[in-house]
């Protein structure tokens, strides 16, 4: 059998992929509703609105990849009336103006969004039981600096004797030093001024187990 000649007669081009307009219409969220995500729980998410209505939501197909943490501003559609038993879309994520993150595991190079929007840092550790550690705490003000979040350092059970000297060094970068115990007669006094620092902002509570988080 004759071994075939082929020139350019013989390609075959294919028609271009057709550039008209998809016929279905994007979805119109002008009336989406704005609210801040205050709790993520297993790919639902609990938003508060401006006029305090609290509402659960999941995200929409179309956001994709695009994760919502704690302190995401959204817009939400659906049912928004924050009812039981309600559930709205997130259909939107405004930008981040800072955040902060952690690696999915101790090895990974690969970091995870956890919190977003954030004014304030409080640094919680003890005077004691457990100790402050100098390394932990630079790591956070590190963060907090790199982000543009004011750092607060609160050291917490001061009724069990005197801070390390080293925790009072941190003012001289600018760090406002709060102390509180709920075994002293300041308590009250301290409790009320931590809330009118708190009050107004978004805050973020960090530092290690044991040294009153919760209690706070």
């Amino acid at each position: 059998m004759a071994k075939r000649e082929y020139d350019e007669s013989d390609a075959r081009i294919r028609p271009a992929r057709s550039t008209r307009p998809r016929s279905k219409d994007r979805p119109d969220y002008s009336d989406a509703l704005q609210a801040l995500v205050t709790t993520v729980d297993r790919g639902r998410q609990t938003c508060i609105t401006d006029d305090g209505t609290i509402i659960t939501a999941m995200r929409a197909r179309e956001l994709g990849p695009k994760s919502v943490v704690v302190g995401d501003l959204v817009s939400v559609v659906g049912d928004v009336t924050g009812s039981e038993g309600s559930l709205a879309r997130i259909v939107a994520v405004q930008e981040r103006r800072n955040s902060l993150s952690r690696t999915v595991d101790d090895d990974a190079k690969v970091e995870r969004t956890i919190v977003a929007n954030i004014d304030q840092l409080v640094i919680v550790v003890a005077a004691s039981n457990p100790e402050p550690r100098r390394g932990l705490i630079d790591r956070f003000l590190v963060c907090a600096f790199n982000e543009g979040i004011t750092p607060i350092l609160l050291i917490t059970k001061n009724d069990l004797g005197a801070a390390p000297a080293f925790l009072l060094d941190y003012a001289h970068l600018g760090v406002q030093i709060i102390h509180t115990s709920i075994k002293t007669e300041s308590r009250a006094k301290d409790v009320e001024m931590l809330r009118g620092i708190l009050l107004g902002k978004t805050s973020v509570l960090v530092g290690h187990s044991g040294v009153g988080k919760s209690t706070l």
